[in-house]
């Protein structure tokens, strides 16, 4: 099974439709399998007096003008649709709630996700695992029993899904990546397991994907001094296709663990071994 490689956009677009299309490029041309954005209602994520309160962005001066200035409107989807559709890849989001999953369902996207910080959003996993597509279930931030909590619910409503170790740090020191915890969540759970990275460069991700992860994901950027919370943690255009390009030399160097002699081998055996022949005929 193939590594299925996601180009996490998120708010990274910073409410720009020509950077979004960029982005969308880049996932694209680099061989990734999907990219992925972040939709949130704000009156019912954040509430009125933090919305109220002071922020000076591009957008004007409150938090309400910035997280709205990061969200793209119904029309603005179907044109992150319509280009998808038009690159070849394809495209899904996590709602961070339930009107938000309810706006995302008005689009033919295969896959949901669910945020690190909604696993503990029981309505709102309940909402996602009812309509039966395939779910990346983030786990930073959380205990066994708040995972094991959302993996009830997704399979009780036999809705397919798999885990994500993920660290909810930004950036994540390599110290803190645990990567171990990709087969303790396999073992514990009987599920899949991808691998939601958020650390600075590659290498983490690359032993990642050397430990039989079914997916991977990865913040993307035009440039990580752009504006935004998520840019730092992000992998520019030319580290990603590197990213793509290895994770796929590592899926064919791994092999099926079964030792056997290759010809090309063989005929080196023979080679090196010629003299332990000539003795073996005396």
């Amino acid at each position: 099974m193939s590594i299925k490689i996601i180009a996490e956009i998120g708010i990274n677009h910073n409410g720009d439709m020509d950077i979004c299309k960029q982005l969308i490029d880049v996932a694209a041309d680099s061989g990734a399998n999907c990219v992925k954005f972040q939709k949130r209602d704000i009156d019912q994520v954040y509430t009125q007096e933090f919305l109220d309160s002071p922020r000076e962005s591009q957008w004007g001066v409150t938090q309400r003008e910035q997280k709205a200035g990061l969200e793209f409107s119904v029309e603005q989807y179907h044109e992150i649709e319509d280009y998808c559709q038009s690159k070849g890849i394809d495209w899904f989001a996590s709602a961070w709630d339930i009107n938000s999953q309810k706006f995302l369902c008005q689009f033919n996207s295969k896959y949901n996700k669910v945020a690190s910080a909604m696993i503990v959003h029981t309505e709102l996993l309940k909402e996602i695992a009812s309509e039966g597509k395939h779910t990346f279930i983030s786990t930073g931030m959380t205990t066994y029993e708040q995972i094991q909590a959302a993996v009830n619910i997704f399979r009780e409503a036999s809705c397919p899904f798999e885990l994500m170790h993920t660290v909810s740090t930004y950036p994540m020191k390599d110290e803190d990546a645990n990567l171990n915890m990709i087969k303790t969540l396999r073992e514990k759970f009987d599920c899949n397991v991808g691998y939601s990275g958020h650390e600075v460069g590659l290498a983490v991700s690359y032993a990642a994907s050397a430990l039989g992860i079914s997916s991977l994901e990865r913040h993307i950027s035009l440039d990580r001094s752009m504006y935004g919370s998520d840019q730092s943690a992000s992998v520019e255009p030319a580290g990603f296709k590197q990213l793509i390009g290895a994770v796929r030399k590592i899926e064919l160097a791994m092999g099926d663990g079964v030792k056997k002699t290759i010809e090309a081998e063989a005929l080196i055996a023979a080679n090196l071994r010629q003299h332990l022949d000539w003795k073996n005929k005396l």
